[in-house]
């Protein structure tokens, strides 16, 4: 029986809470930030929670 590998660019973006709810940063925090509102760009900074519908494709990916 094969195994499922570690989808690593998907590890690098995702992590799993003590939980089990798979955490992720926001995007769109690189550049162009001139144009966004300073109140955008706080709330950009915070991590978010992953819908637990996502979540379930994502853990399989990362395997946790």
């Amino acid at each position: 029986m094969g195994k499922i590998k570690t989808h690593k660019a998907s590890a690098k973006r995702f992590s799993v809470t003590g939980g089990g709810k798979v955490k992720m940063n926001h995007c769109h925090h690189r550049h162009n930030l001139g144009l966004k509102t300073a109140k955008r760009k706080r709330n950009l900074r915070k991590g978010a929670i992953l819908s637990p519908s996502m979540s379930a494709s994502i853990r399989t990916l990362i395997q946790k």
